[in-house]
């Protein structure tokens, strides 16, 4: 096993060929590249193929010459990995590396974790940024066999949305970004949530809009009422962004465009359809903000699966304690904004 730092850009597709999320990509690394972030990219060889691979985006922390580390959406490393990762990480002046797999919660999966906390240099991370859980749609079936799956309200709603004229299509352009983010925003505002800029978005989808980005737009009598943009990367699809209007609720729109989008995905031959992220099984029915979103994709007769977990490697104890510290305030001042 060799383990070393790509910079080759003809390596590009080998690279995505085996990454596990869109996170992991060449072309995510591209994106926060433009962004301005220090984008490292990893890669474990065995007889000279990639066999994994791990990109770390580096953020500074500012007023400081220090930063932070964001390792999403991987596979999990071995202990060999992880040194490599930590000597870079000290050049790289971070306090500690967020990491989070893209692995369900298995004995397996379990027993590479704990080799990992055995070191004391990783630990269980007290401030996550994704759920420890999702829901996943099988698209290995029938379209029937699908909107059966679903519930019957679910059912209900998209035969409602078709009835009463929503169409939805697909608008992959720059026409169909600029509908979605509009509605991005204005769902961003209603549900006070603090999404990503519009040079985020902007810049993201330029360099997935070839082969990655998707844009779904719902409409009544030619007005943009409700949008996703989706993921598709090696036989997945994903739903990591959407919006919708408060006009015309009552068309049930949001029903019918989930539902294309699985059409879409069965179209474009992906074999399962990952929902991004819910709240646990059971736990719906709180008044957490997530609550209706997580019941809405109850919905499409998905299963729940659990991750892994999110988890810190500490590069200097000190200052990652005072950064928890530095958190935990703002998220409480953050609640008065």
């Amino acid at each position: 096993m060799t383990i070393k730092l790509v910079y080759d850009v003809k390596l590009k597709n080998e690279w995505s060929r085996v990454a596990p999320h869109p996170l992991q990509s060449w072309q995510w690394g591209e994106a926060r590249g433009v962004h301005g972030v220090d984008v490292v990219r990893i890669a474990v060889q065995e007889n000279r193929k990639i066999k994994s691979v791990f990109q770390i985006t580096f953020h500074k922390i500012p007023f400081t010459p220090y930063t932070i580390g964001y390792l999403p959406r991987s596979k999990i490393f071995n202990v060999q990995v992880l040194k490599f990762i930590q000597q870079l990480a000290v050049a790289k002046k971070a306090i500690f590396i967020k990491f989070e797999p893209y692995e369900e919660k298995n004995i397996n999966n379990m027993k590479k974790i704990d080799e990992l906390l055995e070191t004391r240099t990783v630990r269980l991370s007290p401030h996550q940024l994704f759920p420890n859980w999702t829901q996943v749609i099988n698209l290995n079936r029938t379209e029937e066999e699908l909107f059966n799956e679903c519930k019957p309200k679910t059912r209900y709603n998209i035969k409602l949305a078709k009835k009463k004229g929503v169409i939805v299509t697909e608008a992959t352009n720059e026409s169909g970004f600029n509908k979605f983010i509009k509605l991005y925003f204005e769902t961003c505002k209603r549900q006070k949530y603090h999404g990503h800029t519009k040079t985020y978005h902007q810049i993201l989808f330029n360099t997935f809009c070839n082969d990655i980005a998707h844009i779904l737009v719902a409409s009544y009598n030619n007005k943009p009422i409700s949008a996703y943009e989706l993921f598709l990367f090696n036989g997945i699809l994903y739903y990591p962004y959407g919006g919708s209007s408060t006009q015309y609720r009552n068309l049930m729109a949001s029903n019918l465009i989930m539902w294309e989008s699985i059409l879409f995905g069965i179209k474009n031959r992906a074999n399962k359809f990952d929902l991004w992220g819910t709240l646990p099984p059971g736990n719906i029915q709180t008044n957490d903000t997530w609550a209706g979103f997580s019941r809405f994709k109850e919905g499409y007769g998905s299963k729940y699966v659990e991750f892994v977990g999110s988890y810190d490697i500490i590069l200097d104890p000190g200052l990652y304690h005072l950064y928890n510290t530095a958190h935990i305030i703002r998220k409480f001042l953050m609640r008065f904004i």
